[in-house]
């Protein structure tokens, strides 16, 4: 057995083990689940379950319906985001999210990598009612997101073979990356992802990056562009992805980012 198997099995902690197998076992249903389906699912029997579930209905991270179903609260999302980096990125992205969003007529949304998921920590609608929009909370799979391809095209390599491991363990296909990878050095040198959406007709997705101090790309501001017929857009596409960039680079340097996010988009 090895050092780290060793240690795993010297500090086991059976209660929280239970507990965190509920949370992520409820994160993966939409529809919820009963007390008898959560136990035959972790294999555990009912009364294990059952006093786990009253703890964490208790602590706000779990709820039960009407019928019977428990399901995950946001409380695990509200704890995430007293995260600083988070928080603070959440606090400055927004008010901007919106401001663009009214400008250019479409939905936003802000995503990080989380696992083996992008998790969308922020989002805001357009003025118009014909929208494509993402939940806030949505966990969006790895495979054919522009999210995905503007962060990836500034992690090193040892980052982009643990996405592309994540990838292609997510679709089953061990080529599933390649498009990616393929993309990566145009999309690193101008800065932003744009093409036809992989999932809808009419839609092109533009994606930018946020980065930290230390020049790291920590989020993907990205716009589900809906091409609307009758005149009723509001600019064309490439103007709407010149106003994406000059936001996230405005919040890249409110990020900390400085000097370095020239050495992305240039001087001015």
């Amino acid at each position: 057995m090895k050092d780290d198997e060793k240690g795993s099995e010297k500090y086991r902690a059976p209660a929280l083990t239970k507990g965190l197998d509920i949370l992520e076992l409820l994160a993966s249903s939409e529809q919820g689940l009963t007390q008898v389906e959560i136990a035959k699912q972790l294999g555990r029997t009912t009364s294990e379950i059952f006093r786990m579930l009253v703890v964490l209905r208790q602590r706000g991270y779990a709820e039960l319906g009407s019928d019977e179903r428990y399901r995950i609260t946001m409380r695990l999302f509200e704890v995430a985001n007293r995260h600083p980096m988070l928080k603070r990125l959440t606090a400055i992205a927004g008010p901007a999210m919106q401001t663009l969003a009214n400008t250019i007529n479409q939905c936003i949304h802000l995503t990080i990598l989380n696992m083996d998921k992008l998790l969308v920590i922020a989002q805001v609608d357009g003025p118009d009612v014909s929208l494509v929009t993402t939940r806030l909370g949505a966990q969006l799979p790895l495979a054919n997101s522009p999210s995905t391809t503007i962060l990836a095209a500034y992690m090193n390599d040892e980052e982009l073979a643990s996405l592309f491991s994540m990838i292609a363990a997510e679709t089953g296909d061990g080529q599933a990356g390649d498009q990616i990878l393929a993309e990566l050095p145009e999309v690193a040198k101008q800065g932003f992802c744009q093409g036809p959406s992989r999932i809808l007709a009419g839609v092109t997705t533009l994606s930018a990056p946020i980065f930290d101090y230390r020049g790291n790309a920590v989020a993907a501001v990205t716009v589900p562009f809906v091409h609307r017929l009758g005149g009723r857009e509001t600019m064309p596409v490439d103007e709407a992805r010149a106003h994406l960039v000059a936001v996230c680079r405005d919040l890249s340097r409110r990020m900390g980012a400085g000097a370095k996010i020239d050495d992305i988009y240039g001087t001015d």
